[in-house]
């Protein structure tokens, strides 16, 4: 699932946890998960970040929680509790980007049950459905009007705390810095984003 503007797009991967091998190893295994750390995914060019236009362009990214290997394309959130002030806004925001997507895959699976379990079909029909879905939902909603409801029903609940794994490169770092900065640069921040750290 994943929200997009014309300049950046956020996505969440959860993979789940099955039998005793974590979601790291389970994502590291799967074929996106093997191009991600080859970089072979065809991400866009790298870009400014909103407003920040005089800025060093930023790759790409995709948003994980403490489960995943920071790599210059995957953010995580920063481990352990004794962080300071700009570390723990960075993962406030970087968990509040999960949070609304994983609110609007939410929002998708009530109106659309088909998502209440696990889809038994190939993945290519799998991605057909969602597309499906998205396309529906879109539909009822312009035709309904949008719900206030199905945002507030959304089960926001914290993110679960992971052990991260493996090093990460310097670059992989210097990304992640650049947006602890960027998110704490005044003219970025969330104007309650110090009162909820």
């Amino acid at each position: 699932m994943a929200i997009c503007d014309a300049n950046y797009c956020f996505t969440v991967i959860d993979v789940g946890s099955y039998g005793k091998e974590s979601d790291c190893n389970i994502f590291k295994k799967s074929i996106f998960g093997k191009k991600l750390y080859n970089n072979k995914v065809n991400f866009p060019q790298p870009r400014c970040l909103p407003g920040d236009e005089q800025g060093i362009p930023q790759p790409f990214i995709v948003v994980g929680d403490e489960a995943f290997a920071l790599h210059t394309n995957l953010l995580r959130p920063f481990p352990g509790k004794s962080l300071n002030d700009k570390r723990r806004i960075f993962n406030y925001r970087l968990s509040r980007a999960r949070q609304n997507i994983e609110c609007s895959f939410g929002i998708l699976s009530n109106k659309w049950r088909v998502f209440h379990t696990t889809l038994l079909v190939e993945p290519n029909f799998a991605v057909a459905i969602t597309k499906a879905a998205c396309v529906l939902h879109n539909f009822v909603r312009r035709r309904d009007g949008y719900n206030s409801e199905d945002a507030q029903i959304c089960n926001m609940e914290n993110i679960t705390r992971r052990n991260g794994v493996g090093n990460s490169t310097s670059n992989a770092k210097d990304v992640r810095e650049y947006f602890v900065n960027y998110f704490n640069n005044p003219a970025y921040e969330l104007s309650w984003q110090k009162r909820v750290i």
